[in-house]
């Protein structure tokens, strides 16, 4: 193995590849172990306001900057009532839910996140319940949520304090409609039909020009009729609906960590197969207009590992897939951000699963502290300094080998060109063990100051209750600029965040 890589990028303000749509750093909050309760919801906790919101999640919230949050679900939207979450808290009844054998209060319904996106400044994206229910009750919550006054639901939410109407734009129909694991799983046909329907009828109430619909995609690239459930599904939707889904996780298997740094390998792959087929259905349906694809679930996810122990059968809010994220998973993470970055011209909109707690950004314990893991960082980084315009970016890159996806390069990178007039180029060293000089031709842009920011550290550290500060970037001093070359040292295993302005 070599002990230095050399690699080099070129861009130019004039290439482009799409504007950065805002709803690219979205984020999910699903009724899933403590992502609401003792997540963000915690009226008894000492920073708890008005309504019940952790104040320090809420900070931390905004620092992390997602524009859009997705909610309920998640499995947990496939056997929800949204009746039971709204009015006086009081009256609201427990339900077990059976997506992940616990027991749900519905103290936290729907006014209440709607009140949490208020506070935080984001869009809400809602999910709606297509596997133990249907038509009718998706345009009973849409019109519950969106209609202005003068009928049974619409007077229901003004009744309960809202009067004005929440004007939700982005709705998903419903969830991963094709796992066995999904309560009211459907056949891509059985599901096709009833998304259609669902989504002309939304369009009936709204005048649906305002609307933006999304369809379920395959769970995942590994589901056994990935391509064939998209065609089905999008030959009966492709009029009604903007959208077609795709979620994917992503952990070492059988320890192959090499692979694991590589696994935007398998999200472009995902990406290419998905916009091939819609494109399909297209042709076939002699349409111009384009689906695109809302990435509404990806992230770091150690699904093989146990997650602690067993909660008790219906408990409350219980710990779930608690993931502790370490330097390594960070720079994976930062990488599946680069991919979502590189094909924004048909990725227009993504969540990170999920927000608080369950494998996710942000930490709290119950009635203590919050802080921030590993995968934080190049969240807020990209959310801060990854809006304007994605640049066309050539690259030459030496590679590495990998069991999974042969050989990868070691640089995965993009470049932005933001607002202001600044250029940002994030950039992932994937190699676990070689440093790397990257030279970059800033030629066709203005050159002023640069600061380069470096996240990296031992493979395992992790941020903790105990140690919360462990892994952070860090301002990398080893730049130099001559004759509108940029030249930077990227340690191995590093995600880097180059400012040019």
């Amino acid at each position: 193995m070599a002990d230095h890589h050399r690699a080099r990028i070129e861009f130019d303000p004039r290439f482009t590849v799409a504007e950065v749509p805002d709803r690219l750093f979205g984020s999910f909050v699903e009724h899933l172990g403590r992502c609401v309760y003792t997540g963000i919801y915690e009226p008894e906790h000492p920073t708890a306001n008005e309504d019940g919101l952790r104040e320090d999640v809420l900070e931390l919230v905004r620092e992390l900057g997602p524009t859009m949050i997705r909610y309920p679900g998640g499995n947990f939207v496939s056997g929800y009532r949204w009746e039971d979450g709204v009015g006086p808290k009081e009256d609201r009844p427990r339900r077990l839910d059976l997506a992940w054998g616990v027991t749900e209060t519905n103290q936290f319904g729907l006014g209440e996140f709607m009140k949490f996106c208020r506070t935080v400044g984001v869009e809400p994206n809602m999910a709606v319940n297509l596997g133990t229910r249907g038509l009718q009750e998706a345009l009973d919550l849409f019109e519950y949520a969106n209609h202005p006054s003068g009928t049974h639901w619409s007077d229901l939410r003004r009744s309960h304090g809202d009067e004005e109407p929440y004007g939700i734009k982005l709705w998903c129909l419903g969830n991963e409609m094709d796992g066995p694991w999904q309560i009211g799983q459907r056949t891509a046909t059985e599901y096709g039909r009833v998304a259609d329907q669902v989504a002309r009828s939304l369009r009936m109430i709204d005048g649906g020009d305002d609307l933006d619909l999304v369809a379920c995609g395959s769970s995942s690239r590994g589901m056994p009729f990935f391509g064939a459930w998209e065609n089905e599904v999008l030959t009966h939707t492709y009029d009604s609906v903007d959208y077609i889904s795709a979620h994917a996780y992503y952990h070492p298997l059988d320890g192959d960590v090499v692979s694991f740094m590589a696994s935007a390998q398998d999200m472009e792959l995902f990406i290419d197969g998905v916009i091939a087929t819609a494109d399909a259905v297209g042709a076939k349906l002699k349409s111009d207009k384009k689906i695109n694809i809302s990435f509404d679930e990806w992230n770091v996810w150690y699904q093989t590992a146990p997650s602690g122990e067993r909660p008790e059968p219906w408990s409350v809010a219980p710990r779930q897939l608690e993931d502790h994220y370490s330097a390594m998973d960070a720079v994976v993470f930062g990488s599946l951000l680069i991919t979502l970055l590189r094909r924004s011209d048909r990725v227009t909109a993504a969540c990170l699963a999920q927000l608080v707690n369950v494998i996710a950004p942000i930490m709290t314990e119950p009635g203590g502290p919050a802080w921030r893991q590993t995968t934080f960082f190049p969240f807020a980084e990209a959310s801060r300094y990854g809006r304007g315009t994605v640049l066309n970016v050539n690259a030459d890159s030496p590679g590495f080998d990998t069991a999974k996806y042969g050989e990868v390069a070691a640089l995965h990178s993009v470049a932005v060109a933001n607002e202001d007039g600044s250029v940002t180029v994030f950039a992932v060293n994937r190699d676990l063990e070689t440093p790397m000089t990257l030279e970059i031709d800033a030629s066709s842009v203005r050159v002023g100051d640069v600061t380069v920011s470096t996240l990296t550290g031992e493979r395992d550290a992790k941020n903790t209750l105990d140690d919360p500060e462990r892994v952070a970037p860090v301002a990398n001093e080893h730049v130099t600029v001559k004759d509108g070359t940029i030249s930077v040292e990227l340690p191995a295993m590093s995600w880097n965040t180059i400012r040019i302005v």
